[in-house]
């Protein structure tokens, strides 16, 4: 017998749908990954989730969504999804050990946050290294530097935003031009707070965990000589990948791999519906991508209904 809804993911879009689906007694099936939680799980606190007054840890709050959902009967399979079939109903989904039917599918498999490679970044994550910084920049208020590593608009973004908050930014960039559109180029090359290191690339991430982030080395990668420069924090911007392979072919994806929407979650397939970062390119917040994954919710709520 085909699930009444099956959600693939197990981040902020996700588990929203997750208990508002459950609530309704849908008894969603969240497929949620063989690393359940999505991006939060890198994160330390949020002090920007509403209703949390002093801030909640990342992977704390991702625990608290689950046993909401779980409490209204959703049921969590742990497991990747590797393959869909949207050409007929049920839908189907097929993970390594199973495939499961679906009346309705909301797909909320977010977007990962390409990183440098270098194992520093991931020693220092959430302790001073950071992929967003909107939603982390307001902890380095009043720092002296911080370092912005790329060169595409993300990093333009970036870099204006986090002058705001700390007395220099310092931009790290591979080639000798940015590639972002011209005009974020101008705002980030006139403002004073900004300074760029072109034909470099960052070698190591430097700290401790009592003290966090303390310094970048940097290599320029014309001559190869490494300098050390200090900081307070590493914020890296050299884009986001949306966790959309197993559905080349089955849904359109843009340029960049996003689902291609219409209306903020509906796809082309009535039933298939789409919550947060997977087709989310501009906001990327856990409050945007929660409330993407209720909209998701409603809709297969309304498509349930009219199914009978």
């Amino acid at each position: 017998m085909a699930e009444n809804v099956i959600i693939i993911g197990s981040g902020p879009a996700g588990l929203a749908a997750a208990v508002y689906t459950a609530r309704e007694d849908f008894k969603p099936l969240v497929i949620a990954g063989a690393i359940p939680g999505g991006q939060l799980l890198l994160t330390t606190v949020v002090e920007n989730m509403p209703g949390f007054p002093e801030g909640v840890m990342g992977p704390e709050l991702i625990e608290k969504m689950t046993k909401q959902a779980q409490r209204f009967g959703a049921r969590m399979v742990n497991e990747d999804v590797v393959d869909v079939d949207f050409s007929k109903k049920p839908f189907k989904v097929k993970t390594a050990s199973k495939t499961y039917e679906g009346n309705t599918v909301i797909i909320a498999t977010g977007a990962t946050a390409q990183l440098l490679g270098i194992p520093s970044e991931m020693e220092h994550m959430g302790k001073g290294v950071s992929t967003c910084a909107t939603c982390d920049g307001a902890f380095f208020k009043g720092k002296a530097n911080v370092v912005v590593v790329g060169g595409g608009d993300t990093a333009m973004e970036d870099s204006n935003f986090l002058t705001r908050f700390v007395k220099q930014v310092t931009i790290v960039h591979r080639r000798d031009a940015f590639r972002a559109s011209k005009i974020m180029q101008q705002h980030v090359l006139e403002n004073p707070k900004i300074k760029v290191m072109w034909n470099s690339a960052v070698e190591e991430i430097l700290g401790k965990d009592a003290t966090g982030v303390e310094g970048v080395k940097i290599k320029d990668v014309n001559t190869g000589k490494v300098t050390t420069v200090p900081c307070q924090g590493v914020f890296i911007a050299i884009g986001y990948k949306p966790s959309t392979g197993f559905l080349v072919g089955k849904l359109p994806l843009d340029q960049k791999g996003y689902i291609v929407v219409k209306d903020e979650v509906l796809t082309n397939i009535p039933g298939i519906f789409v919550a947060g970062d997977v087709a989310d390119h501009y906001y990327r917040q856990a409050g945007t991508a929660a409330a993407a994954g209720i909209k998701a919710a409603l809709h297969v709520r309304e498509y349930l209904q009219e199914m009978g």
